[in-house]
C-alpha cells in the first residue's frame, strides 16, 4: 500500500523495482507540483518573483507540455495534440509560460491534469511494448532516440527542478512552506 503524507503526495517505494521506483519518484514530483499550486487563483497563479517572470500557472502550462512532449510525441512519435497544434513556437518559445496568464485556475489545472492522465497510459504502453529499454519513436537531429528509462529520467528532473521554483513562487504568494 502506498503511505500518502498531509498534502496527498505519495512517498516512493524504499524495496521496489526499478520500473516502480521511477515511477514512484515522478508521481512524487507531480503531487509536489499540484499541492503547491493547490487552492491559488488566477491573481496567485499569475505571481511572479522579480527578477523571474516565471509563475506557477506558466509552470502548470509548461508541464503539461513536457508531458505531451516526451510522452506522446517522442516516446509514442504521435503528432502534437490540441493546444500545442496550433502554436507558432518560432514567434514566441515561451507560448506554454506566456499564454498561462490568460487562463484560469480550472483550465490551467485541467490541462495539467489531462497532459498527466495521458502520460500514464502512454508509460503503461511503453513498458508493455519494450520496457524501460524501448526506444523512442522519435529520434534528434543525430539519428539517436532515448529510452524509456532516460525519458523517465528526464520527467523527473524537469519537475523536480520547476518544483524547486514553485517553492519560492508559493512562499511568495501566501507564505506556504514545505518540501
Amino acid at each position: 500500500m502506498t503511505q500518502v503524507d498531509e498534502h496527498g503526495r505519495p512517498f516512493p517505494p524504499e524495496t521496489a523495482d526499478e520500473t516502480t521506483t521511477l515511477l514512484g519518484f515522478l508521481d512524487l514530483q507531480r503531487a509536489t507540483l499540484a499541492w503547491k499550486c493547490g487552492g491559488l487563483d488566477a491573481e496567485g497563479l499569475r505571481a511572479t518573483l522579480p527578477p523571474s517572470s516565471m509563475t506557477l500557472g506558466g509552470m502548470l502550462k509548461h508541464l503539461a507540455y513536457v508531458e505531451d512532449l516526451w510522452l506522446s510525441r517522442w516516446m509514442h512519435g504521435n503528432e502534437p495534440a490540441p493546444p500545442w497544434d496550433t502554436v507558432d513556437w518560432t514567434a514566441d518559445e515561451d507560448w506554454d509560460w506566456h499564454s498561462a496568464a490568460g487562463q484560469t485556475p480550472e483550465e490551467l489545472l485541467g490541462l495539467w491534469q489531462d497532459a498527466v492522465a495521458r502520460s500514464r497510459e502512454l508509460v503503461r504502453q511503453a513498458l508493455a511494448d519494450g520496457g524501460l529499454d524501448g526506444l523512442a519513436r522519435r529520434s534528434d537531429e543525430t539519428g539517436h532516440s532515448p529510452n524509456l528509462r532516460w525519458i523517465l529520467f528526464h520527467m523527473i528532473e524537469e519537475y523536480a527542478r520547476h518544483v524547486g521554483h514553485a517553492d519560492l513562487l508559493r512562499e511568495s504568494v501566501d507564505g506556504l512552506t514545505g518540501e
